[in-house]
């Protein structure tokens, strides 16, 4: 059986109830048990009391007298439950004495017994207040110990000494009857609680109960936020939580159509240029015309592969997929790649080189920092024409002088014929290329250093390249905590 959130508060909040009503009910026996013995004591001082006004004609005619304290008055109208319902006898018996210890009056029951007489068994006369003594009793022939309470009075103007006793296992039922008037009142209403309980937190629930059903009645390609109006303070980390995760559901769905919408618009131009050139190359008899088409081909499918990698890159980024960062000399990845790009530069004329000797490190991804400098270096060999040149930079710039705090700089410059400024702030949109180019290209480039510049918390801008002409990339690095 699965979990149930209100089968479990249910339990907690009865286990509750059960446990606070155990000790209110034991605290209030307890309590209704000492005031009872309280007024039972109370009564048998008042009895004392009025056993030393009585005159010794009283005396005598109550020492015949049997008073049973069961006895109680029922209410008018009443059927007789609510009467002392003790099942042994409950005789109140009393002695007085005078000021030489001579017996002048003594209960019935209390002159037959020996065992009321000697000192040893009663407390002593001059010893006053309330006692719980063990005394001999006949009961049914059959001689018994049992508890008595005892109160003893000594009456200083007729110098008599009273003592009242009661058995102490048969007191009036005041303190059970309280507690059981007090428990059954709340075992009746026990079951009533509980369904009033259930109800309750099954309405509790009902907010949760509706988000179910609003979730479960969404189509497949309906990511709009959920709106239930005033919702409980504790659903609303739970709404705020899945509009979140449609929100970025959503970002993730519109970057994967835009991704195959690009890949598919991009692809298309080389692969049906791949397609012309291999139907040149089949229908062509010249072994010349062949082979340059084929190169064509091979360019082609150069081009598409480029492109794929580009998109793929994009695509990783869009997510960002996160990779192992280490602390890295930048000078040392600069000149990497410039290698790299040297022969096709000098192939077209144009001169490649590292400006600056300094030293710096960043901690980043190794393969995205090469991507990044690759990427800028082949854009600034598109577009610059034989005899031009391309410079890359490094070194360090003051943020904030009074912290000492660094960034690292890297530029890349040509004196190419540049991209206006009007133009500029377009140069990271997918798939856009400067007007007056006839360079062959995606467009992707500036994109994805863009996006690489973003994944490092670096930043971008653009400006006029080696003499006022040109363009002029600079990303602006955090620098490496050890540099």
């Amino acid at each position: 059986m699965p979990a149930s959130i209100r089968r479990h508060l249910m339990l907690l909040v009865f286990a509750s109830i059960a446990l606070v009503w155990g000790i209110a009910l034991l605290s209030s026996f307890r309590h209704a048990t000492h005031e009872v013995e309280e007024w039972e004591d109370a009564r048998l001082a008042e009895f004392a009391q009025t056993l030393t006004l009585l005159d010794q004609n009283d005396l005598t005619v109550l020492s015949k007298t049997q008073i049973d304290a069961r006895d109680e008055y029922s209410r008018v109208g009443s059927s007789g439950a609510d009467d002392d319902d003790d099942k042994l006898p409950r005789d109140m018996l009393f002695q007085v004495r005078d000021a030489h210890g001579r017996i002048l009056a003594s209960s019935p029951d209390l002159m037959p017994l020996g065992a009321w007489d000697p000192p040893s068994e009663l407390p002593p006369q001059s010893q006053g207040g309330a006692h719980t003594i063990t005394l001999g009793r006949r009961v049914a022939g059959e001689p018994i110990g049992q508890p008595w309470h005892t109160y003893t009075l000594y009456d200083g103007a007729s110098g008599r000494t009273v003592r009242v006793l009661e058995p102490a296992n048969t007191r009036s039922d005041l303190a059970t009857g309280a507690a059981r008037r007090i428990s059954e009142p709340i075992a009746f209403a026990l079951p009533i609680l509980a369904l009033l309980v259930w109800v309750s937190i099954g309405h509790s629930f009902r907010p949760l109960r509706l988000l179910s059903k609003v979730i479960n009645a969404r189509e497949i390609n309906q990511l709009e936020p959920i709106d239930m109006g005033r919702s409980p303070s504790e659903v609303r980390p739970l709404i705020d939580a899945i509009n979140h995760l449609l929100s970025r559901l959503r970002q993730s769905i519109v970057r994967e159509r835009t991704f195959t919408a690009d890949a598919a618009h991009e692809l298309k131009t080389p692969l049906a240029a791949i397609k012309v050139q291999a139907q040149v190359a089949l229908a062509a008899q010249d072994t010349q015309q062949q082979r340059l088409a084929m190169e064509r081909v091979v360019q082609g499918v150069d081009r598409s592969a480029r492109l794929a990698e580009q998109l793929l890159l994009l695509a990783r980024l869009d997510e960002h997929d996160r990779m192992p960062s280490s602390v890295l000399a930048l000078d040392g990845l600069a000149r990497d790649v410039i290698a790299a790009n040297e022969e096709g530069a000098k192939r077209r004329g144009i001169g490649v080189a590292l400006v600056s000797d300094a030293r710096v490190e960043i901690v980043a991804e190794p393969v995205l920092v090469n991507i990044l400098l690759d990427n800028l270096i082949d854009n600034a060999l598109k577009y610059c024409d034989s005899g031009d040149r391309v410079e890359v930079e490094i070194g360090r710039n003051n943020v904030h002088a009074a912290h000492a705090a660094q960034t690292v700089l890297l530029t890349v410059r040509d004196n190419g014929p540049g991209v206006g400024i009007e133009e500029q702030g377009r140069l990271t949109d997918r798939f856009f290329r400067g007007t007056g180019t006839s360079s062959t290209g995606s467009g992707l480039g500036l994109s994805i250093v863009a996006r690489i510049v973003e994944y490092f918390g670096a930043s971008l801008s653009f400006g006029a390249g080696i003499d006022g002409r040109g363009l002029a990339v600079e990303i602006a690095f955090p620098c490496a905590a050890s540099d």
